[in-house]
């Protein structure tokens, strides 16, 4: 699980922890249409929130791929939905890339993901981000292995301490990682999540939570947060621009304008 803020200062920020489980796939064009509002969520309530990740092996292959939903059974019906998403949320999106070359599988970048977990959770983190961007902005081809190693190298260039090229290498055609993904499966299969992204939040050491399923505003995050743990107040506000571009790193003008937009603790009013 993932506490990429400071830690609680306080016991009354411990006793308000709550937990994130984030249901997603590296090819969900949704769970990337959703990154500025989960960034958004994540800082404002930094210290509250931990969170983990559970890949969800969106396309094991084209073979048997079947999204009634959408009517999508093959590579080329997936451009229009992620031409939908784009527009929707604001959010910049390769869709060309399902008519140019399009992924064969999710499970090779979900298997990658599992093996920077490996590593540690902060690391898996910001490479499951490379991969999205490597795809969802540069249009790349995140069914092949190359190329998400090609992700990691480029990773572990920038930050050394926090990937180690050489281990996620052999990890990524290693037995734990696959183990780790095949787990996260389970866990989507025993939940009954079939839309992705889909978060689980809980109250730290509850059994009781809140669900949120697909591409939602932050209001409707914020609300589904207060709901579990009604004293959370965030910690930041208003967001300072700088501040806010300097711990994301990498940061797209959607993902700066969410931020911005509207004044944080409007959970009521959507």
């Amino acid at each position: 699980m993932t506490d990429k803020e400071s830690k609680p200062k306080s016991n009354k920020q411990q006793a308000g922890s709550v937990e994130i489980t984030y249901y997603t796939d590296p090819l969900c064009c949704w769970s990337w249409a959703l990154e500025p509002q989960w960034r958004k969520l994540r800082y404002l309530y930094q210290g509250h929130v931990k969170w983990r990740y559970r890949m969800g092996g969106l396309i094991p292959n084209w073979d048997n791929y079947n999204d009634p939903m959408n009517a999508i059974t093959r590579p080329l019906q997936m451009g229009p939905l992620w031409m939908e998403a784009k527009y929707s949320s604001g959010m910049p999106i390769q869709d060309k890339v399902w008519f140019q070359q399009p992924p064969k599988s999710s499970y090779p970048a979900c298997i990658a993901v599992k093996a920077a977990e490996l590593q540690s959770p902060v690391a898996a983190e910001v490479y499951l981000r490379r991969v999205r961007e490597a795809i969802m902005l540069h249009g790349q081809n995140i069914s092949e292995w190359e190329v998400l190693l090609q992700v990691g190298q480029e990773l572990a260039q920038e930050q050394p301490e926090l990937l180690d090229i050489g281990q996620l290498k052999q990890d990524m055609s290693g037995e734990a990682a696959r183990k780790a993904f095949e787990d996260d499966l389970q866990q989507v299969r025993l939940h009954s999540i079939s839309r992705f992204p889909t978060l689980t939040m809980r109250r730290e050491g509850s059994g009781e939570g809140v669900l949120v399923v697909g591409y939602r505003p932050f209001a409707a995050l914020e609300k589904a947060l207060q709901q579990v743990a009604p004293e959370l107040e965030p910690l930041r506000q208003p967001i300072e621009e700088q501040d806010y571009s300097r711990y994301w790193g990498s940061l797209t003008a959607r993902e700066l304008e969410e931020a911005l937009c509207s004044a944080p603790g409007t959970a009521g009013r959507i």
